[in-house]
């Protein structure tokens, strides 16, 4: 039985769009595969609605106009209770970004959805602390603008906060990659979701880690120089190349289906 929440009619259906975040990456199953936030929230809602069906079309690398352009028209088509859409800091990333042309494609993507399903969320992603995030905050904060103005327009419209969220800027919440969140941050930003669609909190996702560790030096310099080697220089290497690493790779639930 569909539970109680506040306001909106029942999620029987799901899709979710995006880019690495919203595939899954790092939370990594012991098959290879990755899980992440919108799987866990899939099952949750799953064991409630006998029902309910998922799709997750979201890619690594997918800039947002790849995701308006591909995405977005098939989820639309969907007609699902829920969607999720959550891309443009692929972009913001780049060392060039067309920031308005990001915002319109976002909108347009928006005015595309809101109409064709029940509840529409967006993020405010969260950024990891360190000097990467310092570097395109700004950029980051302009998008963020633009995501709260566009649910201010659009009804069903939802907007889920994880930049302000100071237990996922933590660096322990990261993997190896420092781009993507660990299985507790994607299990954390699943029940930020939850609650913003208006169900009973299950812990507080954003509860602080404990107090950290001392790192030595030498064990720092190790793990910024393994860093550079396994991902640093393969992602300079495909910028180079105009190579992206969702390049030929297929979304890994194209139709709705029972997770």
């Amino acid at each position: 039985m569909e539970p109680e929440r506040a306001g909106g009619r029942p999620v029987r259906s799901f899709v979710a769009l995006g880019d690495s975040f919203t595939e899954g990456m790092s939370d990594t199953l012991p098959d290879g595969s990755y899980r992440g936030w919108a799987d866990l929230l899939a099952g949750r809602l799953a064991e409630r609605v006998p029902e309910f069906r998922y799709a997750n079309l979201a890619v690594r690398g997918k800039l947002i106009g790849q995701i308006t352009g591909d995405q977005v028209p098939a989820a639309a088509a969907m007609g699902a209770d829920l969607v999720s859409l959550v891309g443009g800091l692929n972009d913001v990333l780049r060392p060039r970004c067309d920031l308005p042309r990001v915002c319109a494609l976002l909108e347009e993507a928006v005015e595309r959805l809101a109409p064709a399903c029940g509840t529409l969320v967006l993020m405010r992603s969260p950024g990891r602390t360190g000097p990467v995030l310092e570097r395109y905050r700004g950029r980051m904060e302009e998008l963020y603008a633009h995501i709260d103005a566009l649910a201010a327009r659009h009804p069903g419209v939802v907007v889920v906060d994880l930049y302000a969220s100071a237990a996922l800027s933590d660096q322990r919440m990261w993997a190896d990659d420092r781009l993507h969140l660990t299985a507790e941050g994607h299990r954390r930003v699943a029940e930020a979701v939850w609650q913003r669609l208006g169900y009973a909190p299950a812990f507080d996702w954003d509860a602080p880690l404990p107090p950290a560790a001392p790192v030595r030096f030498a064990r720092r310099i190790g793990a910024d120089v393994r860093f550079a080697r396994e991902h640093l220089l393969p992602w300079i290497g495909r910028r180079l190349t105009g190579r992206s690493s969702g390049d030929g790779r297929a979304p890994k639930r194209p139709e709705l289906s029972p997770p």
